[in-house]
């Protein structure tokens, strides 16, 4: 076990260390100059030289690459060219939106995915699995930040349960901040429920067709102790990979869902700084949440080997 621990994790660095040097070069093509941005367009050429010489700009690239790892790995932090503040900081205030955002999504999505998909597999091909993957086709068909505005539209607009934008902070407000992200955590979900809910019925339907099942019926197990005693610990096998998957979508649907919401997330900030030309809390935000998805993945790597000890005996 350790020996396929360690051997995950040096890809795990590996993968870091790639992406890093993709994200780098993403951002040297990226039209537009940070120094023209931030002072104007009325700015002389010679104020604009000095910024750049300020904000490491007139050095070579892979220079200033080298200088960004280094103090990734040395624990120097940057400073926001648009901001003007530690990037780490910016970083720290948007994870306390975005990561409690993630996870209320991921946990809404399992818990009706799951049921969902062993309430289909076991009556496959009856009119409870054709209500259920009806709910399928069309979670993964309706776009998570069209579902938002109709959320919005429903519980925000018409009914005023909940607020259509905007995040008061967990010290301010904890319940307004908890009602503040429940439509962006549904709208986030409701497609990787979609997903999920599908697998788990394959996954369920595989294993039900299982030799050991059918002698646990011939022994006089009853469904439900064959269903959460033997089907569904070897039906998450498959599972669990989906889920690691589902957490790397969530991250990533954020940017969205974060914008229509006006939530202060690190999507958000992604995007603000996008526009901003604000190179240095883009490189650093979108490495950041590739280091997340990265770790969920080693996560679900030793969870797979610990439910299933094949990988691991492979390696």
């Amino acid at each position: 076990m350790l020996t396929f621990a360690a051997h995950r994790f040096l890809v795990l660095l590996a993968t870091l260390l790639a992406a890093s040097a993709i994200i780098f070069v993403v951002l040297e093509v990226l039209p537009g100059d940070a120094a023209l941005l931030i002072l104007g367009t009325e700015a002389q050429d010679d104020t604009l030289a000095a910024l750049r010489a300020q904000l490491g700009l007139d050095r070579p690239a892979a220079a200033r690459y080298l200088d960004w790892i280094a103090g990734m790995a040395s624990g120097r932090i940057a400073i926001s060219h648009t901001y003007a503040v530690p990037v780490a900081e910016l970083i720290g205030e948007r994870l306390a939106v975005t990561v409690p955002l993630a996870f209320a999504a991921f946990a809404l999505s399992t818990a009706l995915a799951v049921p969902l998909g062993m309430f289909a597999a076991t009556r496959r091909n009856r009119p409870g699995d054709y209500g259920v993957m009806a709910f399928s086709q069309i979670g993964m068909a309706v776009p998570n930040f069209w579902f938002a505005i109709l959320l919005i539209l429903a519980f925000a607009v018409g009914l005023g349960w909940f607020p259509a934008a905007g995040f008061p902070g967990w010290g301010d407000d904890f319940g307004g901040s908890l009602r503040a992200l429940l439509l962006p955590a549904v709208s986030l979900a409701l497609p990787e429920a979609a997903i999920l809910a599908r697998v788990t019925r394959s996954a369920v339907i595989e294993t039900l067709a299982a030799d050991f099942v059918r002698t646990a019926r011939a022994k006089g197990l009853g469904e439900r102790a064959i269903l959460t005693g033997h089907v569904l610990r070897n039906a998450l096998v498959p599972m669990t990979t989906i889920l690691g998957l589902q957490f790397a979508f969530l991250i990533a649907g954020s940017i969205v869902v974060e914008n229509v919401f006006a939530l202060p997330g690190l999507g958000r900030l992604v995007y603000q700084a996008v526009t901003q030309r604000d190179i240095v809390v883009v490189r650093d935000t979108v490495l950041l949440l590739v280091a997340l998805v990265v770790c969920v993945n080693f996560l679900v790597d030793i969870a797979y080997a610990l439910i299933d000890p094949r990988p691991r005996v492979q390696t």
